[in-house]
């Protein structure tokens, strides 16, 4: 689409001007890829950094779920080594108990042990009851919960950002085109004004009017020209899209829904990421009191040993001899009786959480539907504002035509036709502005009512 025409302009400056407006709107890009807000969205949610992170926190949540697991499997262990005793123990003996010709209580030094021995043993234990470890695999399952919720959250935000600055190109787009056609206007009005000067139907202050229009049009033309360059390179940035990628958007300002939603009685507020998410915490602390009030119940462990062992005065004799095996089964038993008052402070620690959450989710409340009730007001007022912005802009494009035909019949003057001119302008722009208010009164509703973006579809 050109946005204005240039033909028969021989300056540089306007041709350059229209070749940055061309590549602008990227039509000559034959690589250039076309996409409508829905691909674009999809491609954020494919290829945006926040969400690849928020993903692999899933997995890590994931991953501490398998380790908690793992605990109450068995654990088996197999030890081995020799030892070279240099100096073998010396311990005294009663030495009667041996020898009963020798009086009692006639001490005597003797050494238990060689100086070299080895051994090796297998030992398994397994968790048998423990009440910490039931409550933990149950909140390491809720921090996946978490975790996964908060991956919504980011894909909401994500959705939210990529629909504003979708509608932003377009919107900058729309005011390079009418910025284009208003220097193509004055463009003509400059030299048709000159020429009148020169035959002598004008005075120069007429056509010094007219340039300082033309004048303030060329810098908002330059200055909208790197707007727009921008505002495309921040879409590509939240769509996670590399910068010096070509893309055509296609969706059009005439194709946007601008329709008033209508909000369910039976409104939901776990559709809102936020009170879903406070929900979540309040399990987590749940189960943090139930872990802590797990701590008064016994522990309960099961084990089993078997190995080798052998003991030489050489060490050559060592491995050159039968080991003697033994083995062992058992079960250990762990009673907490008393650990000072840290349970207990702990646990009404937890309470005080769980109470904190149960106010937040309250005030949650109160703020959705103060919010729900403000941007229904910002998109109807916006509505309403916009159909007058749009009816001024018809008003003052039929006045610029009448003006101007007047001005060249000779009967108004320039200074009515400067003004219609500007005043055209104005409402171009006042009809834009609205518009994207609107665009994004509509987006905050949806996300207030938790519309935005269905995460589970």
């Amino acid at each position: 689409m050109k946005l204005y025409n240039l033909i028969g302009m021989k300056k540089l400056f306007l041709c350059f001007f229209g070749f940055l407006l061309i590549c602008v709107s990227s039509v000559f890009s034959q690589e250039a890829q076309e996409m409508t807000i829905e691909q674009c969205l999809e491609f954020a949610l494919g290829n945006n950094e926040s969400i690849q992170i928020s993903e692999l926190s899933i997995k890590d949540a994931e991953a501490e779920i398998r380790g908690i697991v793992a605990l109450g499997l068995p654990q088996a262990t197999i030890l081995g080594g020799v030892n070279y005793n240099y100096e073998v123990q010396t311990s005294l003996v009663d030495a009667s108990n041996f020898d009963q010709s020798l009086a009692p209580g006639t001490l005597t030094e003797i050494q238990f042990g060689l100086p070299f021995d080895g051994n090796v043993s297998m030992g398994v234990s397994q968790l048998i009851f423990d009440g910490a470890y039931f409550v933990g695999i149950e909140a390491s399952k809720t921090f996946k919960e978490l975790s996964t919720k908060e991956n919504e959250r980011t894909k909401i935000e994500v959705v939210e950002a990529v629909t504003k600055s979708y509608y932003n190109v377009l919107i900058n787009q729309a005011q390079l085109y009418l910025l284009g056609q208003n220097f193509s206007r004055l463009d003509t009005l400059l030299r048709e004004m000159t020429q009148m000067y020169q035959n002598g139907f004008a005075e120069q202050i007429d056509v010094d009017r007219i340039k300082v229009s033309y004048n303030n049009v060329k810098v908002n033309l330059e200055t909208q020209i790197q707007l727009s360059g921008i505002s495309q390179k921040l879409l590509k940035f939240q769509m996670g899209m590399p910068l010096d990628a070509s893309i055509v958007l296609t969706t059009s300002l005439k194709d946007v829904n601008l329709d008033i939603p209508e909000i369910s009685t039976s409104f939901d507020y776990n559709d809102r990421i936020e009170y879903s998410l406070l929900e979540t915490n309040r399990n987590l602390a749940l189960l943090d009191k139930k872990n802590y009030q797990s701590n008064y119940l016994p522990k309960i462990y099961g084990n089993f040993n078997y190995g080798y062992n052998n003991s030489r005065g050489l060490s050559s004799d060592l491995f050159g001899n039968s080991w003697y095996n033994f083995g062992t089964v058992g079960a250990t038993i762990s009673i907490p009786l008393f650990e000072g008052l840290s349970k207990k402070i702990k646990i009404q620690q937890s309470k005080i959480k769980i109470e904190q959450l149960d106010y937040q989710k309250s005030f949650l409340q109160k703020n959705i539907d103060i919010e729900i009730a403000q941007q229904m007001i910002s998109l109807e007022s916006n509505l309403k504002i916009l159909d007058v912005q749009r009816q001024n802009q018809e008003l003052a494009a039929n006045i610029f035509r009448i003006t101007k035909i007047k001005f060249q019949e000779g009967m108004g003057s320039n200074l009515e036709l400067t003004n219609a001119d500007n005043e055209y302008k104005a409402a171009q722009t006042n009809y834009l502005s609205t518009l994207y208010k609107s665009i994004l009164s509509k987006i905050d509703l949806l996300k207030a009512t938790g519309t935005l973006y269905n995460t589970k579809s």
